[in-house]
């Protein structure tokens, strides 16, 4: 009997405790750079984000397409509205996915959280380490 409410007991505990998860990143961010404003949201199973707004127009203007992407199918896509983050999956602590950048046509590995000041740390990795970081802040 005893061991039966000491179980119940432990079932309560754990079940009031809410698990573990990555601080939420959906939002609007003003990139390091400040040229330009990423969208962060739901897209299936995790969250991609997408590039909303120019802050500075690109050389090309405000319809600059994907020249540099690799992929020549998709070098006539616009780059504004296109996804620039995506399938970001929450590991507990931080979110992981892939970042594109439109400048170099490259797609990295990326680390995305939520620092102590309300600012989004964006990480590009290659390989194992994870050595671009950039800081992203909440736009208004």
């Amino acid at each position: 009997m005893h061991y039966a409410k000491t179980w119940m007991i432990a079932a309560a505990i754990c079940t009031a405790i809410p698990a573990q998860a990555a601080a939420p990143i959906s939002g609007r961010w003003v990139t390091q750079s400040k040229d330009g404003v990423v969208e962060v949201y739901e897209c299936g199973a995790a969250l991609c984000g997408k590039l909303v707004k120019f802050l500075v127009t690109p050389p090309a203007g405000a319809g600059a397409k994907d020249v540099n992407n690799p992929d020549k199918k998709l070098r006539n896509r616009t780059i504004l509205g296109m996804n620039v983050l995506t399938g970001f999956k929450s590991n507990g602590k931080e979110w992981k996915g892939q970042i594109y950048d439109p400048k170099s046509g490259r797609t990295y590995r990326s680390i995305v959280y939520k620092g102590a000041s309300g600012n989004l740390v964006v990480k590009g990795c290659i390989g194992p380490i994870c050595p671009a970081q950039q800081t992203w802040t909440p736009a208004s």
